[in-house]
Formats: C-alpha cells, structure tokens, sequence
C-alpha cells in the first residue's frame, strides 16, 4: 500500500515573506497568487505532422522571495517552462503570470518590454550570456541605457553590481580574460541591471566544477537574499539542489513532486537539516505517483482509493489480478 502524506504547505527561498493563499480549485488563479503563476500550461511543437507536448498541464506557484530550484530529466520540459516565463516563447493552453503580469496575453512589443525590466534570464552557456568585445563593466551597462537612469547612476549601480557579487575585479576584463564562474556572475549582474523581479538560470553551473559552480550559486542567493529578487534555477547539480529550501521536479510536462528542507536545532544546539518529499496536487486533484512505488507494487491503468481520516490510501487494483488469475 502507499499512503500519500497530507498537505502541509510550505515555500522556500532563504528569507521569504508569508506565500499567497493558493487559488481555490474553483477559481482561476492570477497574478496576485504569488510572484510565478502557472496554471494549466500547455506547450505543443508540431513540425512535419508531428506534434511533441512538451508541456501538458503544467502548475506552478512561486511565492515573491523565494529562491527555487528546478530539476527533472532531459525532455521532461524544464527548458521549455524556463522560456515560457521569460517571455523567449509563449505558451500553446493555459496561463502563466510573472509579477502581475499575463504571458498568454503579451504582444511582441510587451515581451520585449518585459524581458528588459520584469525578467532576467541566465543561459548555461557563459558565451551566450555577454558580449564578447565588452567588458564586465560594458556589458552591465548596456540594458540600462534605455532605463531612465542618469549616467552617473548608472555607472554605480554597475560598480554596485559587480562588488556585490564578488567580481569588481573583472570590471574592466572582457570574457576573454575572465574564468567561467566569472563570466556567469558577470552575467548574473548584466542581469539584475534593470532591478527585474525576477531571475531565471537555466543551468548556470552547467559547465563549471562544482568548486566554481558554488561560487555561482551563491551569486545566485546574495541576489536573493541581498537585493531581493525572486530566482528560479534550473539544475542537474545535487549540490545545488540541496542547498535551497525547496525544490520542484517536473516529469512529463507537469510538475511532480516537491521537496522542502528545513533545519531544527535540538536542546544541545545541534542543528540538523530534515528534508521531505511531496507528491504535488494540481488543480484537477491529479498526483504523479512515482515510478518506483509503482512498479514495485504493480500499479498499473488504475488503482484503488481508500479515504482515512488523515490520509488517502492507494492500493494496485485488485479486481485486476483476479482477472488475470
């Protein structure tokens, strides 16, 4: 038998403030939900008479200040999700809301707008993220020149930038002379140029060692923590995933299961990190089982459902095996 544990809620991110009340299932949830909004989404890519859901349903709720990591296996739909949100495509169904603000709905000229000033997005390849004739110092100037900002404040903030995240060393180097985890926090800062509310890394430590990719990622939490942003990263990197308070795996274009860490610190003042895996339930009452259990139990087209007074209970289907013996 498995038991799927009840809600507990919970929201991660370093310091964050009280999530928003999730939507009631009966209402449609908007903007004001949380930071990242998701419902429903859908992405389809047709191409010679073939079309690939790459999305199929997908919910998602970020609450402002956290910092999120995002894993699942290649072709799960991470990327895709990644892209929606920072306005580089647009979904096929559903909605998706970033900082008040409809994706579904954009214009051209709206997305534009938006990726300069709501969303900053951090590719996994350093080479894609900075202009190669530029210094660190050029490049993180360059989105603000159509900000409203004077010079002076401009060339400050790039400074502020730049020391923030441990790098004013480089100001003046172009890619060229700076090493991989210099040029991703460098392109962190160009990121957080225009002050978006939101951050979004697609692999940044992809391509690094895991000595640099840590300093990467704590570029990521000073952003974070420091300057107030929320940040959602995509990652294959188990040291990077264990390090933030909560983490959503996406498996087959939906969201599937959430982990939330937490420390607790006993009466000798021992503190120990507690972690607990949760199943996620969408809108439609829909719950990603995972495979293991599954197979393990011999899950399979339907199973049985069993109301407990603090627990559902999910038994293989019984009327089944007797069909076969």
């Amino acid at each position: 038998m498995t038991e799927l544990p009840k809600a507990r809620g919970g929201s991660g991110g370093s310091s964050p403030p009280e999530a928003a009340e999730p939507a009631p299932h009966d209402q449609l949830p908007t903007g004001a939900d949380g930071m990242i909004v998701c419902d429903r989404l859908v992405r389809i890519y047709s191409g010679e008479g073939i079309e690939v859901q790459a999305l199929q349903g997908l919910d998602l709720l970020i609450a402002e200040g956290e910092l999120t990591a995002l894993i699942g296996a290649a072709g799960s739909g991470k990327s895709t999700l990644m892209n929606i949100l920072a306005g580089l495509d647009a979904p096929t169904a559903g909605t998706a809301w970033v900082a008040g603000r409809n994706l579904s709905t954009m214009t051209a000229r709206d997305r534009l707008a938006y990726r300069r000033s709501v969303a900053g997005f951090i590719w996994q390849q350093t080479s894609r993220n900075l202009l190669p004739y530029m210094t660190a110092r050029q490049n993180v100037l360059l989105p603000m020149r159509l900000s409203s900002l004077g010079l002076r404040e401009r060339r400050r903030r790039a400074g502020y930038l730049l020391g923030t995240l441990g790098i004013a060393h480089c100001a003046d180097r172009t890619p060229d002379r700076m090493s991989g985890g210099e040029q991703q926090r460098a392109a962190i800062a160009t990121a957080l140029a225009n002050q978006p509310k939101v951050l979004l890394a697609d692999e940044p430590t992809g391509e690094l060692d895991s000595s640099t990719a840590q300093d990467v990622f704590s570029a990521l939490q000073t952003a974070n923590t420091e300057l107030g942003v929320t940040v959602l990263v995509v990652t294959h990197d188990p040291a990077v995933s264990s390090e933030v308070r909560r983490t959503i795996a996406i498996r087959d274009g939906k969201t599937s299961s959430e982990t939330i860490r937490h420390t607790a610190t006993d009466e000798r003042g021992t503190t120990t990190l507690h972690a607990r895996e949760y199943a996620t339930l969408d809108r439609a009452g829909r719950v990603q089982l995972p495979r293991e259990m599954t197979r393990r139990l011999g899950m399979r087209n339907r199973v049985e459902l069993q109301e407990e007074p603090d627990h559902i209970g999910v038994w293989p289907d019984q009327a089944a095996d007797h069909e076969r013996q």
